[in-house]
């Protein structure tokens, strides 16, 4: 991939990637900070996204890879030397102005969070979705029937189920 290509690649999918990983993780700019150290590093390997199928689905894994490589240093750096002392603490409750769906996906296991996401938001096939997160197929059907069963307890009937099969646009 040269640099026109390149160029290209990114002004189309960059703002679609930010908003596939925000319904990931829940967090818009932490989001567009890992979308963009994706792409540098996907720039470093464009050779390797000349032969991938898919250059998107690589930038989009790298980028869910260093959100969690993000979450999981933050967490540790706030953790005190001995926790047994420690107070038990909470997360505080995310802005008001957090999109409902990112809301209610936040409070689904993170495995079916992300099947949700890839399928419903990136409008990736069952089989696609297994390959990026390394699952069997029936795991990801079992993982997105009982994630729409907990969004649905979590939303009741409000529009943003609806707007889970409409495509990332929403995000």
């Amino acid at each position: 991939m040269d640099a026109d290509e390149f160029d290209a690649f990114y002004t189309a999918s960059f703002q679609r990637l930010v908003g596939q990983v925000y319904a990931m993780i829940g967090n818009r700019d932490e989001a567009q900070e890992c979308v963009q150290e994706a792409f540098v590093r996907a720039w470093s390997h464009r050779r390797q996204l000349d032969r991938a199928l898919v250059p998107e689905a690589w930038v989009r894994t790298t980028a869910y890879r260093l959100a969690v490589s993000r979450w999981r240093r933050t967490r540790l750096a706030r953790r005190s030397p001995d926790r047994a002392l420690q107070p038990e603490t909470r997360q505080e409750p995310g802005a008001e102005n957090r999109v409902a769906l990112v809301a209610a996906l936040k409070k689904l296991p993170e495995d079916q969070r992300r099947a949700l996401v890839l399928h419903h938001l990136c409008d990736l096939p069952v089989q696609a979705v297994a390959d990026e997160v390394g699952a069997p197929v029936g795991t990801v059907k079992a993982r997105l029937s009982r994630g729409r069963a907990a969004l649905l307890a979590v939303l009741g009937d409000t529009e943003p189920t609806e707007g889970l099969t409409e495509g990332a646009s929403h995000v």
